[in-house]
């Protein structure tokens, strides 16, 4: 009985871990967004358009902060405040403000491409 006991938790253990995903691409593909050709050109900048430029364009520049070009949205994708604020995270301001959250979708993508290191393409 001890024996089928040790057999039964080692074949337990063995199934268990085979649960465990630490690839990026398997995890974020459960979602059902599409995370090909990720790039802030063809993805990021039509989210940011859509939903954010209306307020933080140069011309509005709401809250002092402005997500027009590149190198402006680098800043807040490099301090945390981009990701924090859209996925309405304790401490940031969530945006859009008093509108609904962006899709889980492209707060997914925008996601995904930071972890990419958030290249300009």
């Amino acid at each position: 009985m001890r024996i089928l006991s040790v057999y039964f938790v080692a074949l337990l253990m063995l199934g268990l871990s085979s649960c465990y995903y630490d690839v990026e691409e398997e995890l974020y593909t459960s979602t059902g967004c599409d995370y090909t050709n990720i790039s802030y050109t063809a993805t990021v900048l039509p989210i940011l358009i859509d939903n954010c430029l209306s307020c933080h364009s140069n011309a509005s520049n709401s809250g002092n902060i402005s997500l027009e070009g590149y190198d402006k949205v680098k800043t807040y994708v490099d301090n945390g405040e981009l990701l924090g604020s859209i996925k309405h995270a304790s401490g940031y301001s969530p945006m859009p403000k008093n509108l609904a959250p962006l899709l889980d979708c492209e707060i997914s993508k925008i996601e995904y491409w930071i972890n990419q290191g958030a290249p300009n393409n």
